[in-house]
């Protein structure tokens, strides 16, 4: 047994067998001194709000048994969707590109690639790729059952 995995498995055996939260915290430090950093797993928070992204407080949870839909948009470069709005709450990251949102009342945002984004519920708003490559965007939906995602409003002139 060499030493290192000698270190590691003694260092897994202490892990294993103690429940304290600040040995925990040790021992999992301790293993990720002893293993190179591309291998190590790495936890960034990307968002915790309860707003929108233009500062309106989300809605209460829905009753009843929840729906959870993860979508992916693809937006080719220049495109533009439609006036629309989600009767459910929404966030999501974008991956690639930029995508600006613009509310009926004329507020845009501008998220970028690796951001997180709050959508408005219930507000009217349509989102433009006004950039020169594909936005990836991955939409989560907390919904229910039967509920539209989204409700397009035609009758709006872009």
């Amino acid at each position: 047994m060499t030493k290192r995995s000698f270190w590691l498995t003694a260092v897994g055996l202490v892990c294993g067998i103690t429940a304290t939260s600040s040995l925990f915290t040790s021992c999992n430090e301790a293993q990720a001194q002893e293993e190179p950093a591309e291998q190590q797993v790495v936890s960034t928070e990307l968002i915790r709000t309860s707003q929108s992204w233009d500062g309106v407080e989300l809605p209460d949870y829905l009753q009843g048994r929840p729906e959870l839909v993860a979508v992916k948009y693809v937006f080719p470069a220049g495109k533009k969707l439609g006036w629309h709005h989600h009767p459910v709450m929404n966030y999501g990251v974008l991956v690639q590109g930029e995508l600006t949102i613009i509310g009926q009342d004329g507020k845009e945002k501008v998220v970028h690639e690796g951001e997180a984004v709050v959508e408005m519920v219930n507000t009217i708003h349509h989102g433009e790729n006004r950039g020169s490559k594909p936005v990836i965007l991955y939409m989560f939906y907390l919904s229910q059952e039967g509920k539209p995602l989204a409700v397009q409003h035609p009758e709006i002139p872009l």
